[in-house]
């Protein structure tokens, strides 16, 4: 459950914590992202000795490899990857909706093919809470749909409609399965706003997820390809209608600007891509001197694999790879040696890692 600690006088930013069954998470934070069960590069303890009190796994990844029956042999998914940190499951919805080779909505069952070997698969409300059970996830997120921007006012609305209708069945038998277990009562559910980019759209469904009494809410359906400012413009008017003791989680944002800003509007909780995928590119994120979020533009990024690098004497960082010189990652990176990748995530995760206690910081000292 979420308690809120404090809230910022200079915007709607607010400190928190989130308790979970396997521990409490200082709000807002950030999840690094263990796709297929695994952080890339890293072990789950070097990515706790960087700050991570929660990560976030795939459950269309887990589901299709390494299956559920085999995850289900250790129990779930923290002793399958010796973990004891919290994690979060998504529903598998985006996945199925944007990788599946062959999709088809019947009623309330999606069927999809494996996007690795065609096997089908049948995804529905009730047995993507079962999959997020079976998995052993902290938190899980209902069935959703999100459409992409821009989207047609009438799919919008499809989806919307959809979504509310797979939430409402969500939850029901997650109560009903909370009666039964109370282990399973201490997996927290979070529903999933969607509603495109119109206004009205995105606070009916606030408002019906709302009147489901969620464990906490999810803004679903940005970071998809629009504009910053359209993102912006809708959590400025979607935060506000969701419950102030509830945690509010913003789905696969983002870029360091646009969590900064998010947390600014009252969000909590982030996931994302970047710095992982982006490291595996040569991209670092690095502090633009002394670090200070409350800055416009407080980092920077370089791309090691730029020629003006391979005589660099500059460390990395001045944190955890304060003894790796520039030259030296950019060697790694042109002869491909897989410790290139382990540095690059060690560095970019440190990074965001790092900025979500800094914007703790900043909030405790009325900066931000």
């Amino acid at each position: 459950m979420f308690e809120l600690k404090k809230k910022s006088n200079k915007s709607n930013a607010r400190l928190g914590v989130l308790t979970t069954r396997r521990g409490k998470v200082s709000t807002p934070f950030f999840m690094p992202i263990a796709t297929k069960a695994a952080i890339k590069s890293l072990t789950v303890d070097e990515v706790k000795d960087l700050g991570a009190e929660i990560i976030l796994s795939n459950t269309y990844h887990n589901l299709l490899k390494p299956g559920l029956d085999t995850i289900k042999k250790f129990g779930g998914l923290h002793k399958f990857m010796d973990n004891d940190l919290p994690i979060l499951t998504d529903s598998g919805g985006y996945q199925v909706f944007s990788l599946s080779k062959f999709r088809k909505i019947k009623g309330d069952n999606i069927e999809f093919q494996s996007h690795i070997d065609g096997k089908k698969y049948i995804l529905n409300p009730k047995k993507v809470v079962d999959i997020q059970v079976a998995l052993g996830s902290d938190i899980m997120m209902v069935l959703d749909e999100c459409v992409g921007l821009p989207a047609s006012r009438k799919k919008a609305i499809e989806a919307l409609e959809r979504t509310s209708r797979w939430a409402k069945m969500a939850i029901d038998y997650k109560n009903e399965l909370n009666k039964k277990s109370k282990d399973i009562k201490k997996q927290l559910t979070f529903g999933i706003v969607q509603g495109a980019d119109f206004k009205d759209l995105r606070l009916r469904s606030a408002q019906e997820l709302v009147d489901l009494d969620f464990d906490g809410y999810a803004i679903g359906g940005l970071a998809v390809g629009e504009p910053a400012s359209t993102m912006y413009k809708v959590l400025s008017y979607i935060t506000p209608a969701l419950p102030e003791k509830k945690a509010r989680y913003l789905m696969g944002v983002g870029y360091p600007e646009n969590i900064v800003e998010a947390v600014k509007s009252g969000v909590d909780m982030f996931d994302c891509v970047i710095p992982t995928r982006e490291a595996r590119h040569g991209r670092l994120y690095l502090w633009r001197g002394k670090p200070d979020v409350s800055k416009k533009d407080f980092y920077k990024t370089i791309n090691i694999t730029n020629a003006k690098f391979a005589k660099s004497t500059k460390s990395i960082n001045n944190t955890n790879l304060k003894n790796y010189s520039l030259s030296y990652l950019h060697h790694l990176f042109k002869t491909q040696e897989p410790l290139a990748l382990r540095l690059a995530t060690l560095n970019n995760l440190d990074f965001y890692l790092s900025m979500m206690k800094y914007i703790r910081q900043a909030i405790k000292q009325a900066k931000l």
